[in-house]
Order: structure tokens, then C-alpha cells, then sequence
């Protein structure tokens, strides 16, 4: 049982902040100086800090934010190299603060910040997470930017809502704060896939976790682009596969199979063109159209089974050549070991079968550790 009650903690037996507020980060360095400034206002006495979650931002985010800090003690920066995605970024910020409440908000001057002393006390008063939302009286989400993302953000909260079984009127907020003991034992479970954190907080609760809500009057950006974009979308559906089916399967080896799948479609169709149009010998076309299959599986891989490791520049040319040697072993192994199951007696089917998810699971795993390793 996640509903956990505390007695109110005293400012005078807290040695460090009582909130920590975590904001992600990619290229808004025209923002930080204003944001610590909206901060201090805010919060008054009430004992916080801010932690920076930079996406090894371009425009010298991180380093705005750590020349703050060092004169500046209410002021952190975790600078993260080869790792993206606000929701990843945002949980590991909670992760690295050891106040007992913890909030997360944008960088871009969207979200409230007025709003985070009542969230404190609304959370001393018992509650486990606290949303700002735009959906109930007094909330407004006119400050988004374009009808898009506005029917995105409802949208996506109602299928939130539906699939994962959620019970709060924005799902899709990325401003809530909450008790950080509550988040310590949720993280293991987390996919920290994309932008939604707060969604995959409340889908990860064994039990129902105590939510209240407060209106949020959505603002206007006011430096900076917004960081919607197609694959936005994509990591939305990655969370809920992963959420929905990621307890039987990894939701990364579905689609990494799903698109190995796709590949025999991408294989034939060049063979197709290949051989009968271009009227290059079948043996030669053969391997021609092997190679177009996967070279199509790795490019659709690195943009959405890996979309947050994904490989740029000079790691595209290597990952593609580490993932050609990886499928060369998985394809031996698959006609090894589907051999061998059908000169045991069994049935020709159930052998193919052996041998493709020998080979599947072989590709999966060696490209996940080579090809798109996870950086630490």
C-alpha cells in the first residue's frame, strides 16, 4: 500500500530544502536566469532548490545554470550526455534529491510557480501527489501552443485515463509535485519513456495513490521553441505498449520484432524490383535485398525502438555495421538451431519458429548492447 501519511515536517529539522524542484532541459538558457527569479519569489521562506536536468543542451543551458550555481545554493545542474527525454530526466532528478517533497516543472515559464507553496501544504496535509491542472474549474490550457498539442494533452490524458486505469483530470501535466519516499519506491517500476512522467507514476502504483488537484492557468512560452514533435506522439504510444503489455514482454523487444517482421515485407519488395525489374541475378539480388531489409530495420529502430539513444553522425556508420555483423550471427543461429530442432522429429513449422526466435532474441540483445548501447 503506497498511501502513506506523515506528520507535517518542521522547516527547524530539515538541514537542507524541504522541496526540490526539478526542471528538464534542451536549449532554454534564455530561461534559466528567469525561472530561479520566479523561484525565489515564489517561495519565499519555505526552504527549496532547483535542479536542472540538461539534455547536453547547444546553447549552453548547463553551463547558465552552473554559473548560477556557484553562488547560488539553491541552485543544481545534472548535465546528462548520450540520455534524453524529459520523463527520464525528470526522475532522475527526483532520484538525485534527498528534500522529502519533490516537483516537477518546465523550463519554459508555462507552468505556475506561485502554485508550489499551496502544493507543500496540501501535500503536509496527507495527500501523495499534488497535479496542477488545466481540466478543472479555474484551469485553462490556452497557453499551448498550436490546436495540436492542445488535443494532444486531452486527448492523451483521456486515453491515459482509460488504458491505464488513472483517475485524475490531467494525466498528461508535467507539473505535480509529490512525496519523494512515495517516488523512491515506485522507480523501479518505471518505463521513464518520453515526456509524461506523472502518467507513468500513477500507472505504476500497486494501489490507488492519494491525488488531489489544483487549477493551472496554462501561460504562453516566453523564450524558446516548443519540443513538440512527432515523436512525441511515438513515446506517448511507447508508454502506453509498456505499461499495457510490458509485463509479459519488453515493450522494446515487440517492436524490435514487430519491425524485424516488417523487414521480410522490405525484403521481397526489393528482390522484387531487383531481380524481375532491374534483371540483376537472382543470387546477387538476393543479398542486395538482404541488405536493404536491414539496413530499413536498423534505420526504423534507431528512430523509435530507440528513439532515446538514438545514433547521429559517425555512430550511425558504426551502429549500421555492428548491426549487420549482430543480424549475420542471428541468421547462422536461426538456421542452426532450426536445423537441428527439426532433424529431432519435430514438426518443420514449430522448428522454423525455434530457429526465428532464437535469431530474434539474439538480435535484440546484442544490438541493445552494442549497436544502441544505454550510456551511464
Amino acid at each position: 500500500m503506497l498511501q502513506i501519511r506523515h506528520e507535517p515536517t518542521p522547516a527547524a529539522l530539515i538541514g537542507g530544502p524541504l522541496v526540490s524542484i526539478v526542471v528538464p532541459t534542451l536549449n532554454e538558457r534564455a530561461n534559466v536566469n528567469m525561472v530561479i527569479e520566479a523561484l525565489r519569489h515564489a517561495m519565499g521562506t519555505l526552504p527549496w532548490e532547483v535542479i536542472f536536468v540538461d539534455d547536453n543542451s547547444k546553447d549552453g543551458t548547463a553551463e547558465e545554470a552552473k554559473q548560477i550555481a556557484r553562488s547560488d545554493n539553491h541552485v543544481r545542474c545534472i548535465r546528462r550526455i548520450g540520455r534524453r527525454g524529459l520523463a527520464s530526466a525528470g526522475a532522475e532528478g527526483f532520484l538525485a534529491s534527498s528534500a522529502p517533497y519533490v516537483a516537477l516543472m518546465d523550463g519554459d515559464l508555462q507552468h505556475d510557480e506561485t502554485l508550489l507553496p499551496q502544493m507543500f501544504q496540501m501535500l503536509e496535509s496527507g495527500d501523495d501527489v499534488v497535479i496542477a491542472s488545466r481540466y478543472i474549474a479555474g484551469g485553462s490550457s490556452s497557453g499551448l501552443a498550436s490546436t495540436e498539442r492542445a488535443t494532444l494533452s486531452l486527448w492523451g490524458g483521456l486515453l491515459a485515463n482509460r488504458l491505464l486505469k488513472i483517475r485524475c483530470s490531467d494525466a498528461m501535466s508535467g507539473f505535480f509535485m509529490m512525496r519523494r519516499e512515495v517516488f523512491d519506491k515506485l522507480a523501479p517500476r518505471l518505463s521513464t519513456i518520453g515526456f509524461k512522467l506523472l502518467a507513468d507514476i500513477l500507472a505504476s502504483a500497486d494501489q490507488p495513490l492519494a491525488i488531489a488537484e489544483l487549477p493551472l492557468r496554462f501561460r504562453a512560452r516566453l523564450a524558446g521553441d516548443s519540443k513538440l514533435d512527432t515523436g512525441v506522439k511515438v513515446d506517448f504510444l511507447l508508454l502506453l505498449l509498456d505499461k499495457t503489455v510490458g509485463r509479459v514482454a519488453p515493450v522494446r523487444f515487440v517492436l524490435f520484432s514487430l519491425i524485424g517482421a516488417s523487414g521480410l515485407a522490405v525484403h521481397m519488395a526489393a528482390l522484387a524490383f531487383l531481380h524481375l525489374i532491374a534483371g540483376i541475378g537472382f543470387e546477387l539480388a538476393q543479398a542486395l535485398a538482404a541488405s536493404v531489409a536491414m539496413t530499413s530495420n536498423f534505420l526504423i529502430n534507431n528512430a523509435v525502438t530507440y528513439r532515446d539513444r538514438r545514433l547521429n553522425g559517425a555512430r550511425l556508420l558504426t551502429g549500421l555495421l555492428t548491426f549487420y555483423a549482430i543480424c549475420a550471427v542471428g541468421f547462422i543461429a536461426n538456421v542452426g538451431i532450426a536445423n537441428a530442432v527439426f532433424t529431432s522429429g519435430t514438426n518443420w513449422l514449430l522448428a522454423g519458429v525455434a530457429g526465428a526466435c532464437v535469431g530474434a532474441v539474439w538480435n535484440f540483445a546484442m544490438s541493445s548492447q552494442l549497436t544502441w548501447k544505454a550510456s551511464t
